[in-house]
């Protein structure tokens, strides 16, 4: 389903949906045209239009724009994929129909055709600490100047130069060297039938001259990191619901006692949704044990407490997709120079929410362990064929792999410090780093949640207990890669409720 940018109400599933190539279509532009002709009537020195940025900040310039974003788009480090970049316009369009930063909204339907044809700015990876990606989106001003090649879905096309064109004539949007007119750049991008320019097949490449004063508002942005950000807390959210299911298949599998989910014990929403649903996943147990392992008896309040992370840091994020974040904020007639640009609330929500992660997989790993142990399922140590043989023991030994990439992964990134322009910028919330290091998070949790439904569905199996899991019945040992794998392909299925 098309995704519709419309400035208010962007949500991280939509982000994700639109960066695996759902397309997007633009809304109402009604607030950036405001902005814009408001930028217009601007008297004064504003910030990065008439003066220079950073500590030049008192420095009058005039028309160095261009200037600006060729001297900002040093990034460093390998290319991020194209889902990451795809949603990083996502992001700053929708950032841009918010209106506030005075961008001329000519600029969008380009923006969005290069979205809808697979296009994406060859952002590197380092470059940004958290007021702002400056590098991410000065490279992709100069894609739409033409000045650097968008890199194409194909990976034997290079679009900034299509069919062994030079990237300066016909095509391109550029003429000569030099870019065209806003206008020029929209007719020429072929509107014909109502479409976005530069949707169809054979139309030109999206192309866009800025204008020196459009260069600053368009870069004063952490878009890519929201971007990063969103597709984190999307897929983290299904992973996290699996988790649940996974955890149901431990409980049956032990015989877990089902009085630490009474509706009497719980507290807080979350805490409360949690044992909900696992109790009703669950159905009904044997225990064997006046108490389990916290593995079982803590999960409602451990797996509670990532959900209220995840749930805080997803209203962090969205909050901020829907906002103008601009410095100087175009708006009542007049530029508001602020630190909007400043992401401390979300690194603070991301730094929260990959500790908690580690918790939940912490137990995760425990129950794995209960697997493992007759005590708790009656049957041979490690779900061996036949004693002495390994069974799924080497199922630790990658859980507590993953797990360890994952306490990595959450070392708070909002200790750090920089002082950076002669002093001028004297903080930064390293949120760029905060994010990237959710979304890497997705990986080692998947491992672990996977380790643990192997050896449920196994356990269950041996007890002959009804499980429908298309995993491989083998019970002699064997590599347990491809189980592994087939278990992780499965975790999104288990999702029991609507994300």
């Amino acid at each position: 389903m098309t995704v519709v940018l419309d400035g208010a109400h962007l949500t991280c599933e939509q982000v994700d949906r639109a960066a695996h190539g759902s397309g997007i279509a633009l809304g109402s532009t009604g607030r950036a045209e405001a902005a814009w002709r408001m930028a217009g009537l601007l008297n004064g020195p504003v910030y990065g239009r008439t003066t220079g940025v950073g500590a030049n900040k008192d420095v009058a310039a005039e028309d160095t724009g261009l200037d600006l974003l060729r001297s900002h788009a040093g990034g460093a480090g390998p290319a991020i994929e194209a889902f990451r970049a795809r949603a990083t316009l996502v992001v700053r369009l929708n950032q841009l129909l918010a209106g506030g930063s005075g961008v001329d909204p000519a600029l969008l339907p380009v923006l969005a055709a290069a979205v809808n044809r697979g296009l994406t700015p060859p952002i590197r990876t380092y470059g940004a600490i958290g007021t702002g990606d400056l590098t991410a989106l000065a490279t992709t001003a100069l894609c739409l100047l033409g000045e650097l090649p968008w890199t194409s879905p194909s990976e034997d096309v290079r679009t900034g130069a299509r069919d062994g064109d030079t990237g300066d004539t016909g095509d391109t949007g550029v003429r000569n060297g030099n870019p065209p007119s806003g206008s020029e750049a929209g007719s020429g991008a072929g509107n014909a039938g109502g479409g976005p320019p530069g949707t169809r097949a054979g139309d030109p490449v999206p192309r866009f001259a800025l204008a020196s004063g459009d260069a600053l508002p368009f870069i004063s942005s952490g878009a890519a990191t929201l971007a990063d950000a969103a597709l984190a807390c999307h897929r983290l959210g299904v992973l996290l619901s699996a988790a649940t299911a996974v955890a149901a298949h431990s409980f049956r599998a032990i015989e877990a006692s089902l009085e630490p989910l009474s509706p009497v014990v719980q507290r807080g929403p979350e805490q409360t949704e949690v044992a909900t649903e696992l109790r009703a996943l669950v159905g009904s147990t044997s225990p064997r044990r006046v108490q389990d392992p916290y593995g079982y008896r803590a999960f409602p309040q451990v797996h509670g407490a990532v959900l209220d992370a995840l749930g805080r840091a997803e209203r962090t994020i969205v909050e901020e997709m829907n906002a103008a974040p601009e410095n100087p904020l175009i708006a009542d007639g007049q530029a508001w120079h602020n630190g909007n640009f400043h992401s401390a609330r979300v690194a603070l929500a991301l730094d929260a929410l990959r500790a908690a992660l580690v918790q939940t997989a912490t137990l995760s790993a425990a129950r794995l362990a209960t697997l493992n142990d007759p005590a708790h399922t009656g049957l041979l140590p490690f779900l061996a064929e036949r004693p002495g043989l390994s069974g799924v023991m080497i199922l630790e030994y990658v859980a507590h792999s993953a797990l360890a990439e994952l306490r990595h992964l959450a070392a708070p990134v909002t200790l750090g410090g920089a002082v950076l322009s002669l002093g001028t910028e004297d903080h930064a919330s390293f949120t760029p780093q905060a994010a990237r290091s959710a979304l890497a998070a997705a990986e080692p949790l998947e491992i672990v949640l996977a380790c643990e439904l192997v050896a449920s569905v196994r356990a269950l199996r041996r007890r002959g207990l009804p499980c429908d899991l298309p995993l491989d019945p083998a019970m002699e040992d064997r590599p347990l890669d491809a189980d592994l794998d087939a278990a992780r392909g499965l975790l999104p299925g288990l999702v029991p409720r609507d994300l």
